[in-house]
Order: C-alpha cells, then structure tokens, then sequence
C-alpha cells in the first residue's frame, strides 16, 4: 500500500516471520492493518510476530483465476486460517498440495513463506500447508 500501513507484515515474511497488529492500549490483536484498534479504537498498534500455527476455519476451492497471474493456476485452494495463539484472528491465504485434496474445517496448518526474489521488489508470499 502506498501509506505503507502493511510494511512491517512484508518486512516480517520476507524472513520467515509471520507478523500483526496488536493493540498497546487492551493487548488485543488483530488483522488486516489498520491505523486503529478494532477493538478499543485506541491509535496504539505495534507489530507483533506470532506463531504460524493455526485452524482451517472456511476454505474454498477456487475453479476460475482472479487475477491474470492465476490463468494457469485453477483449481486452487483458499483458506481462512484461524490464529489461537493470535487472539482467534484470521487471515486469508492458500492451502498447498493438491488442490482436489479433502479439506476439514478446524484441521491444523503451518505457515510457509514463499519467496518471489525475481520479482521488483522482491516479496515473500504467506501460504499455508496441513501440519499434524
């Protein structure tokens, strides 16, 4: 983003960190960047690296790209990831392996970061593969 809101969540993946926002003010965390507290509309966020375990809470297998990059890509797996150590917060990120694979709500998954060192700049994708 141009505001550079998002900057320490990129700086943090681009060496294998998974970072978000959490309030000084009540301690609680949450996603995505914002320049207030979602929950005590306190303006006394730092970034925060947490641990990069968590749930599956939805997912979608997605047939058609949404982007011109995912032409080739479909079918895909997107999942809603739920962070307990992270306050119960949730991101949005892809599920690796094979995209037909069964998928079960509240399966556990890790964190993989996906480096793009060919791209201008260079960034590191969060993705998210099952873990036992």
């Amino acid at each position: 983003e141009p505001d550079r809101l998002d900057a320490p969540y990129w700086e943090g993946a681009r060496v294998g960190e998974l970072r978000v926002q959490r309030c000084r003010a009540c301690g609680g965390f949450q996603w995505g960047p914002e320049w207030l507290c979602h929950r005590c509309l306190a303006f006394d966020l730092a970034w925060e690296t947490v641990a990069g375990r968590g749930r599956i809470y939805s997912w979608e297998r997605a047939w058609h790209p949404v982007h011109p990059a995912l032409r080739n890509h479909g079918p895909y797996l997107v999942v809603l990831v739920e962070l307990p150590q992270a306050g119960g917060i949730r991101m949005v990120g892809n599920l690796l392996g094979d995209p037909r694979q069964s998928v079960e709500i509240g399966a556990p998954v890790e964190a993989v970061f996906e480096p793009h060192d060919d791209a201008n700049p260079p960034y590191t994708l969060v993705q998210w593969r099952r873990s036992a």
